[in-house]
């Protein structure tokens, strides 16, 4: 039976509604007030704002679709009730993105956290810049949200409800701001972006298949490595960053109840803390040889010694760990154009001693930090900070002003550029 006039009217009144609510949603550069050091980049704004637009003026061809079909229509009520339930479902799908890219900028607009935003973004770009145009980098968003891990939803990826994310956004937890634990968290997320860049996981994974097929009696610890490659090639891009502030931050994030440091899942793609924390140092030895990394693997022993709790394989795990750290160090995956992962990184130039050096001749001086790049900065401070040299609230405020001065230069930077002209209509339509 064909649906009455009142039926068709009362579906196109719901039809109407959602775009209503549509025609409400406006650029984020017309409401989202924010100082011009919180902002996001040029890039990364139209990026998002473009993406959106797209969205938008997609949402709204299928809603008059589907009116100019309603009205034309001889189908039976439950039948355009069913159509219009999925159309709603896709309204509702692309207004839970836009919230999703609001909440991470309505951030921006609060006292001293909305900076410090601009600032880890700064630090987030640094991160994944890799001298000799191996990769494009994308536009980096960085934001804060409850919890103890940071999070990333990667570039170019699919976002819920279908459509490719126009930028990494990265999560980070609000208790790490501000001090040395934000850059590991941050630039281990920087890692897992890095990694896709490159393609690295498929060819690792490649790699430990076929150590598991030469060394059969060791193919179940290498079968956990490959399992868990994803989680530590983001700490090795991290370690090879941040050098030893990496692996702090790591300790401070998974120290947890011991039932937790010692919880191997079957499927879980996280090294159980334990092992991660060793992987961690195993790493550091092999891109940054250097005594520091031996002490603070006996360190995390002390705090969590082996017990009858822990995975049969830990003991074997940690032992295996320096030649898992030596495999990743020289791996040379396709993209890197015969470069191992170590010379690609640059390691040389961030090596204990250097770092050291850098922060005798700083002498603490945010001024002179700021001047430096990010994460060579942060690197240096985590530095100083394991060889005693600076104490937690002086790390705090370093670290806040670091943050403030390099979303100011990325400002400044911002403004100093020729104007973008862009069509108000194309963001709104």
């Amino acid at each position: 039976m064909a649906a009455s006039p009142a039926v068709r009217s009362s579906i196109a009144f719901e039809v109407e509604a959602l775009l209503t609510r549509l025609d409400r949603i406006r650029p984020f550069a017309m409401q989202t007030p924010m100082v011009l050091a919180a902002a996001l980049s040029t890039e990364a704004q139209l990026s998002i704002e473009r993406y959106l637009a797209r969205g938008r003026r997609h949402l709204r061809s299928l809603a008059q679709a589907f009116l100019r079909r309603l009205h034309q229509s001889h189908t039976e009520p439950s039948e355009l009730q069913r159509r219009f339930v999925v159309l709603r479902l896709v309204f509702t799908r692309a207004f839970n993105q836009f919230d999703m890219f609001a909440d991470a900028l309505s951030q921006r607009a609060q006292h001293d956290f909305g900076i410090w935003i601009g600032g880890l973004d700064a630090v987030a770009e640094d991160a994944l810049a890799l001298p000799g145009n191996f990769y494009q980098a994308p536009p980096v968003v960085t934001y804060l949200d409850r919890g103890m891990g940071a999070a990333i939803r990667r570039a170019r990826t699919r976002l819920p409800g279908g459509g490719s994310n126009p930028v990494s956004l990265i999560r980070v937890p609000r208790e790490r701001m501000v001090g040395g634990g934000v850059g590991s968290s941050l630039v281990h997320e920087v890692g897992h972006q890095a990694a896709a860049l490159l393609d690295l996981i498929p060819s690792l994974r490649q790699a430990l298949h076929e150590r598991q097929r030469l060394e059969p009696s060791r193919a179940r610890l290498w079968r956990l490595w490959e399992r868990w490659i994803s989680e530590i090639t983001a700490d090795l891009w991290s370690v090879a960053r941040l050098g030893i502030a990496s692996t702090m931050g790591l300790m401070q994030v998974v120290a947890l109840p011991r039932a937790f440091v010692f919880r191997l899942h079957a499927t879980d793609p996280h090294p159980f803390p334990w092992i991660r924390v060793h992987a961690s140092c195993a790493i550091g030895r092999a891109l940054f040889p250097d005594p520091q990394w031996r002490a603070l693997a006996s360190l995390w022993s002390e705090f969590y010694p082996l017990g009858p709790d822990a995975p049969a394989e830990a003991a074997a795990l940690a032992a295996h760990a320096p030649e898992l750290a030596e495999f990743l160090a020289a791996h040379r995956p396709v993209a890197l154009h015969g470069l191992s992962l170590r010379e690609a990184l640059r390691v040389h130039e961030r090596t204990p001693r250097r770092l050291r050096q850098l922060w005798r001749d700083w002498s603490g001086d945010a001024a002179v930090i700021a001047a430096a790049r990010p994460t060579l900065a942060f690197a240096a401070i985590g530095q100083a900070r394991s060889d005693g040299h600076l104490r937690p609230a002086d790390d705090g405020e370093l670290h806040a002003k670091l943050l403030q001065a390099w979303a100011l230069a990325s400002a400044v930077s911002f403004t100093s550029r020729p104007p973008l002209i862009v069509s108000p209509a194309r963001l709104t339509h």
